[in-house]
């Protein structure tokens, strides 16, 4: 017998055989029941106050912080649009022609 099939053969005997119940990826039964409280937490006894978390804060300041980048941003973002830049070069185009930009009525 060949050294190569020895290994092979060892390797087909656990492929073939069928899991049994076992699911190896998710370690069990994962269901968290539902408490009735916010987030599962317990109401804390009366004077008690909320300990934040580590995170919370860090949360906070990225949150609002990006948030209010964003509409400073939003608000100071140039215009680029087609009929902004298509007014500005029918005005310069109509002043190198020597002709009035601003409209005039004409009166009957």
């Amino acid at each position: 017998m060949p050294p190569s099939s020895i290994p092979l053969r060892g390797l087909r005997g656990n492929a073939c055989r069928p899991m049994r119940g076992k699911r190896y990826a998710s370690h069990g039964a994962h269901y968290n029941e539902p408490t009735g409280h916010l987030f599962s937490e317990k109401p804390l006894p009366a004077g008690q106050k909320r300990v934040k978390e580590d995170w919370e804060n860090a949360w906070y300041i990225g949150m609002y912080g990006g948030m209010g980048v964003a509409a400073v941003l939003l608000y100071y973002k140039p215009d680029t649009s087609i009929q902004t830049w298509a007014l500005k070069e029918a005005k310069e185009r109509m002043q190198a022609r020597g002709e009035s930009v601003e409209y005039k009525p004409s009166t009957v």
